[in-house]
């Protein structure tokens, strides 16, 4: 059976659908994943089934979520796949994960993600993260360079900071365009996240974190004097331990937790 049949499926632009067609990166991609028998195996968006078969092979059952009416009806109709998927035919961004997640069983959720919703995708599917032993992505590079980003580096803002919060974050490969079909015009990445199972810095509140990055990096040129004046002051700043000629990128993700906590107390005041 060929596996990169399109039997005829036109991408759609509004799905942001790119075909993966080279069997050698593919191979290499669930290498990456390393599915098991046995496990709780969800993939986001499987599309044609490029990664659905090749994981199924290794792993046997699989959840797959897939918003696109067309591509669920002809999983549901696949020859190979059928009997082994449990097909949820949502938009990802509005699914309940915690619907399949399993007492003995966390789960690993991959997939070649639709670049135009991935960052938000990312933000839904953290909110999971205590149910989660891994996720692995297919990303635009530019997305995977910014979760991965340290300080002082111009990838470095809210995505760095709010996934790597809550995630170890790896960069595992990357794939040129001509490994698509259609080509997109950009290069992709596959990135790993794997939940932190103990935080050792808490932030008293994810959304105060949140919108203390928002606020930053809104306009990251700005001193972080400016950017922060209508939370805290100069002095306050101070107080942290931090020079508030500093811009947002040159501070650690620890200073943006402090921050996050002071103007998190001043409310409670």
């Amino acid at each position: 059976m060929n596996k990169n049949t399109h039997l005829g499926h036109q991408a759609k632009k509004r799905f942001g659908q790119n075909f993966l067609h080279n069997d050698a990166v593919i191979s290499r991609i669930v290498d990456a994943i390393h599915p098991q028998s046995g496990e709780n195996l969800i993939e986001i968006g499987p599309g044609l089934g490029a990664l659905t078969e090749p994981v199924v092979e290794r792993a046997g059952d699989l959840s797959v979520v897939e918003l696109d009416r067309d591509l669920a009806e002809r999983l549901r109709h696949h020859p190979f796949l059928a009997k082994h998927l449990t097909i949820h035919e949502i938009d990802a961004l509005k699914f309940d994960f915690s619907q399949l997640a399993k007492a003995d069983q966390p789960m690993r959720i991959f997939g070649n993600l639709p670049y135009n919703i991935s960052t938000p995708l990312i933000f839904h599917l953290l909110t999971f993260k205590d149910l989660v032993k891994d996720m692995h992505f297919m990303l635009q590079k530019e997305v995977v360079d910014r979760m991965a980003a340290q300080p002082n580096t111009k990838a470095y803002g809210r995505l760095s900071i709010m996934t790597q919060y809550q995630c170890q974050v790896m960069s595992v490969m990357e794939i040129g365009p001509e490994h698509f079909k259609p080509a997109p015009k950009v290069d992709s990445a596959i990135v790993r996240l794997i939940p932190h199972t103990e935080i050792k810095n808490p932030v008293n509140s994810l959304e105060t974190l949140n919108h203390v990055c928002v606020t930053a990096f809104n306009q990251r040129r700005k001193t972080i004097r400016n950017s922060f004046k209508e939370m805290i002051s100069a002095e306050e700043i101070e107080s942290l331990g931090l020079s508030p000629t500093l811009r947002p990128e040159n501070l650690t993700i620890d200073n943006f937790i402090a921050i996050a906590n002071f103007v998190d107390h001043k409310k409670t005041q």
